[in-house]
This record gives structure tokens, C-alpha cells and sequence, in this order.
């Protein structure tokens, strides 16, 4: 039966973490934790849902996006995107106009629309996201694929026995991640934060079996130092521990202020400058690779494109992909099938609103079905934004996401949290709707 787009809904949400300052990093000092949160509904009933994250103010741009491509995908049918996953995506990366304004926000308000039907698809087939992806053929994958600008780093022959080999032992692997899912890793030192409020979330997070940790730097290089110190005590000698500065550095900065930091052995500097300078990450990646320190970067980065020109030339150690940057699953695939291919380590993006239950669907498809192993792999997650959120929250047990059950991506929203968060009718707004938008500065 065929399943018609009846509607569209999009639903601006907005938490005040400002007040916490959770979240809160070099760039991003007060940021209200905000989604995009768009229902896609089908004649037959069936819902798909999307969450697209930013920082607060952002949301508006993207709600207008998705809003407005919305009036390109009424009337069509769930059975034409599981038809042809690739031509749907086509339709609107490829709009003879809306393409003039790049990668960006366009990207990510297009992706809202694909995640949204990816789940309607997932749920026809009574699937959660990952295990659909798990199951699709190896053709089928490719057919998702815009291969235009990537064929010279990846064909799709490459990726179809890529798929092919890693089919080779994977019910194996899925009956392990089932009983163990992916690694996890917990942002604990947000910028913001006291010394007493990081232990309290160290701890919180070493309750659930976590032993890696990621802590924000790039401030005062004597802060930075002091910090990580108690920090590297507070987590032991054998834990892992990740660094981000959020692309506060220039690239020699970033190489300089590095170096400094070694003796407390982080794994990873994560966005050490700019989103999109390829060639300054190859530098820094360079300097430190001496010192056993790798590089991290993904979730601001807009395209498949640089992600293509990062991976090839090295320049990062740990491929961070994020659920809602980029224009849906079928760039996603795209990237993790060229990370493979380059044996780069895929680390999700989370965090956010959402965030996390997504990525923990393209972590298991990687693990299973694509790189084929869970050897160094680490997911981020965050400890908050869950239970009073989400119908079906995450569960971690032993420090490693739980594989989700549910059918789609498991993005089903309380009421009441939609209710109280809608920006700026929600009650936690009145009287504060400022704080909420853009005329916010921080």
C-alpha cells in the first residue's frame, strides 16, 4: 500500500542550558541546547522524525529551510524515496535554485527532510535505522550515493566490495554489538564548568561503565594545564582522554599550544583550527603525530566533498561524522564508506539534543557492516537531555551505547518537553524570550 506525504511539521525547540553552561565551549560560551524537530506524516498514518541541532538562534534559519523544502516532497510517497533513495536526495540537493546558496544551512535543512524519510522507511520495515541499513544489499547502498564528486576517491565499485567483505562474519558481529554495543565516551569538562562541577560529571559517567573522557581546551594555556591535570588524576593513568578546542586556533597556535599539553597523553586534539582548512589539519596532524596524539574533526564539517580531501590526505586520525551536518544518510554513507577505505577510525559527533540517538544507529552499521570490526572506535555521549526528553531515552550499560530496538531512529519526543520547550510560546520562555534568540550575545 502506498503511504502519501500528508504533511509536514516543524517545531522549533529550545533548552536554556546558558544557564548551566553545559555545552559551553571557546566559541560557544552560552549556548541553548536547540533542535529543529520536524514530523514528516504519511495517509497511512506512519510518522517520520527528524532532529536537526544548533546552538539556539540558529534554529530559525533551519526552520524556515525545512518549512520551505517541505512544499517539494507533499504528495510524493514513501514507495518512490525506498524506490530510489538516491534520486530523492538528488531532488533536493540538486534544486536549480536553492543549490546557489552551497553547503551550509542548506545542507542541513535538506538532511532534516531525508532523516525524516529514512525513518518513515525504517518503520515501514518495523526496523530501527541501523539494523535497516545492516540488511540493505550492498547495491543498494551504492544506489544512495552521490557519486559526482567523489568517484576519484571512492567508486562505487571500491564500495560495493568493501560492503561485500564485510558481509563475511557480520551476523557475528551483530549478535556481539546486540549484547554489547558501541564504546562510548563522555564530554565531561565543558569550558564553562567549575573543577567541582567535572568531577561531579566524571563520576556521574564512571557510574555508567565509561572510562574514556573528552575535556574542552583552548583558553589560557596555564588554565588548560592546571585543568588536565586533576583531570588526568581524577580519571586515572589508563583511561583515554580527548581534547577539543572547538576551532579556537590558527594552525600554528593550535601546534604550539599541543605541544604543551603532551604529558597528560590525550588521544586526540578535535577541531584544532578551522572547520574546512584541510591543509592545517594535514600540518598539525603532522606535528603530533610524533607524539602519539591524532586528530579529530567532522562535526561542523558541511560536505562529503571535504570530508573526502580530509580522509585522503591524512589529515585526520579519527573521522567524526555528524547526524544532522550533513544532507541526511546518504551523505553519511558516503563518508563512513570513504573512512573505511582510508582505515580512519569513525568516532560520531554527539551531544546536542537527538544527537546521540542517532549516531548510535551509524556506529552499529560501521561496526557490523562496513570497517568490520570495533577495534579503537569511540562514540560521544552526553549524559543529559535524555530521560525527560525522549519516550525511549538511551540506555548505556558496561560504557557502550545499548542497541536500539525500536523501530526508525527513536527520536519520539515527550509531550510535555515539546510542549514547555517550543520557542518562544514554551512557559520556560515567558518572560525571557530574549535570552532564547539572537539578540542573546554571550
Amino acid at each position: 500500500m502506498n503511504s502519501p506525504i500528508k504533511e509536514v511539521d516543524v517545531i522549533d525547540l529550545r533548552v536554556p542550558t546558558s544557564d548551566t553552561l553545559l555545552g559551553s565551549d571557546p566559541f560557544h560560551k552560552k549556548p541553548n541546547y536547540s533542535v529543529v524537530l520536524c514530523h514528516i506524516h504519511t495517509g497511512d498514518g506512519l510518522t517520520g522524525i527528524s532532529v536537526n541541532f544548533t546552538a539556539g538562534a540558529g534554529n530559525d534559519w533551519i526552520a524556515h529551510g525545512v518549512k520551505d523544502l517541505a512544499q517539494l516532497v507533499a504528495g510524493r510517497t514513501v514507495e518512490e524515496f525506498i524506490e530510489d533513495p538516491g534520486a530523492f536526495h538528488k531532488l533536493l540537493i540538486d534544486h536549480h535554485q536553492l543549490r546557489w546558496l552551497g553547503d551550509g544551512v542548506a545542507r542541513m535543512a535538506i538532511g532534516s527532510i531525508v532523516n525524516a524519510m529514512w525513518d518513515l522507511w525504517a518503520k515501514k520495515e518495523n526496523k530501527p535505522l541501523w539494523k535497516l541499513l545492516v540488511d540493505l544489499a550492498p547495491e543498494k547502498v551504492v544506489q544512495c550515493i552521490d557519486w559526482r564528486y567523489l568517484r576519484d576517491a571512492l567508486t562505487p565499485e571500491e564500495a560495493l566490495n568493501i560492503l561485500a567483505q564485510a558481509r563475511e562474519g557480520a551476523p557475528a558481529r551483530e549478535a556481539q554489538l546486540r549484547q554489547r554495543g558501541p564504546k562510548a565516551y563522555s564530554t565531561a569538562g565543558w569550558l564553562g564548568l567549575t573543577d567541582a562541577q567535572i568531577i561531579e560529571t566524571i563520576d556521574a559517567v564512571k557510574a555508567s561503565g565509561l572510562d574514556c573522557f573528552k575535556m574542552k581546551v583552548g583558553g589560557d594555556l596555564g588554565q588548560d594545564r592546571e585543568r588536565l591535570a586533576f583531570i588526568r588524576e581524577a580519571i586515572g593513568p589508563d583511561a583515554l582522554l580527548m581534547l577539543d578546542a572547538n576551532q579556537v586556533w590558527g594552525v600554528e597556535e593550535a601546534i604550539a599550544h599541543m605541544k604543551e599539553l603532551v604529558e597528560f597523553r590525550p588521544t586526540w586534539i578535535e577541531e584544532p583550527t578551522a572547520r574546512d582548512d584541510v591543509l592545517g589539519y594535514k600540518r598539525i596532524a603532522e606535528a603530533l603525530a610524533p607524539h602519539n596524539i591524532g586528530v579529530a574533526c567532522g562535526e561542523q564539517v558541511p560536505s562529503p566533498v571535504l570530508f573526502k580531501q580530509l580522509l585522503e590526505s591524512g589529515a585526520i586520525q579519527f573521522c567524526q561524522i555528524d547526524a544532522t551536518r550533513l544532507g541526511g544518510v546518504n551523505d553519511v554513507l558516503a563518508v563512513i564508506l570513504m573512512a573505511a577505505k582510508n582505515k580512519t577510525l569513525v568516532c560520531p559527533h554527539g551531544g546536542g539534543i537527538g544527537l546521540c540517538n542517532m549516531i548510535r544507529h551509524y556506529a552499529l552499521w560501521d561496526q557490523i557492516a562496513v570497517s568490520a570490526h570495533s577495534n579503537g572506535q569511540v562514540v560521544e555521549y552526553l549524559n543529559f537531555l535524555q530521560d525527560d526528553v525522549f519516550i525511549e531515552p538511551i540506555v548505556m550499560a558496561k560504557g557502550a551505547y545499548v542497541a536500539p530496538t525500536t523501530a526508525g531512529w527513536g527520536l519520539e519526543m515527550q509531550r510535555d518537553f515539546i510542549e514547555e520547550h517550543t520557542y518562544p510560546t514554551g512557559a520556560v520562555w515567558q518572560g525571557r524570550e530574549e535570552s532564547g534568540s539572537i539578540k542573546f550575545l554571550a
